[in-house]
């Protein structure tokens, strides 16, 4: 399976981008990983809803030139479904099964996503009710890819 992280931003942090080149390198044994960057929009304090949704167009349509039309899109939304490890996991499995060769998990900036990129998702998922920096959000996200490889190999893993 080919897995491609598409996110707004760079990781700015070094102890985010150590964790990323962590999970990157456990990965490897099971699947390709790519993590695609575009960059984010600074955003003036105080602005206006329109300027918001100008900044989200402009990103989105950055990400949608790297969405491909024969991979599974899943986005990460607060408004997705919410799934346990599990769960998730099997969800990997059945975009597998339906003959997906790629999974594209999307990760919008500090604004969210535009409503284009929303509209080209297969699938949205959360993994809170709470949000989170974009940089940290993709950490979890590739320690839960990591942890559903895990869960689908049968392998031991943290409860």
């Amino acid at each position: 399976m080919n897995i491609s992280i598409l996110c707004v931003g760079k990781i700015k942090e070094k102890y985010f981008a150590d964790a990323v080149a962590e999970y990157s390198r456990r990965l490897s044994r099971y699947c390709k990983l790519e993590i695609l960057e575009v960059p984010d929009e600074k955003t003036p304090d105080g602005a206006s809803e329109a300027i918001e949704e100008k900044i989200r167009k402009t990103e989105g349509s950055r990400l949608i030139k790297y969405m491909k039309p024969d991979a599974y899109k899943m986005i990460l939304a607060i408004d997705g479904k919410m799934q346990d490890s599990v769960e998730f996991s099997k969800t990997m499995e059945q975009i597998a099964v339906r003959g997906f060769g790629q999974i594209q998990f999307v990760i919008g900036g500090s604004l969210g996503l535009s409503k284009e990129v929303l509209s080209m998702a297969d699938g949205k998922i959360s993994f809170s009710k709470m949000t989170f920096p974009h940089q940290l959000m993709r950490v979890i996200l590739l320690e839960q890819i990591y942890r559903a490889y895990r869960i689908s190999s049968n392998e031991p893993y943290h409860k």
